[in-house]
């Protein structure tokens, strides 16, 4: 029997739950626009922080190779449209943040739970990594990931 704080957490051949948000504009992204190309979804806790900021500007820096591989990327936080507008625009990213204040996407995805921060438990966002499929299957599902060095070992992992 599965412990009620466990995260449900997605793995690869499992279908990835479906999601309409809004982008940094406020204009609705689904993941159902990227069927027939791979995606990059990623989940990370708040926008303009060190790690966070770390993280966004090492997937801009490889979105030429990853995007020559035929693999989009979206960035997904509980952060309004408002704060994601001004990350994307003081990093000069280039592909679409979404804004999930309620966190029902990020719970879907097992990105959002229990976690341990500096030694304690707490609730909160679980930097994690999904590659979808064409088809809209989970290739790969990555939890606790660190948001340094993590694109690098992606491109390795995937040959990219």
């Amino acid at each position: 029997m599965q412990d009620v704080t466990d995260n449900q957490r997605l793995s690869p051949g499992d279908t990835a739950p479906d999601f309409t948000l809004p982008d940094a504009d406020g204009k609705d992204v689904s993941l159902a626009d990227y069927r027939g190309r791979k995606v990059i979804v990623y989940f990370y806790p708040a926008a303009s922080t060190p790690g966070c900021t770390k993280q966004a500007c090492d997937f801009r820096d490889n979105l030429a190779e990853l995007d020559g591989a035929g693999i989009d990327v979206i960035g997904i936080s509980p952060d309004k449209p408002a704060k994601l507008a001004k990350f994307r625009d003081a990093e000069q990213l280039t592909f679409p943040l979404l804004s999930d204040p309620d966190r029902s996407v990020l719970t879907a995805w097992g990105a959002f739970g229990e976690k341990t921060m500096y030694g304690k438990t707490v609730t909160g966002v679980i930097r994690s990594t999904f590659l979808v499929d064409e088809t809209g299957k989970i290739e790969v599902a990555q939890y606790n990931v660190r948001a340094t060095g993590h694109v690098a070992k992606l491109r390795r992992d995937l040959s990219v």
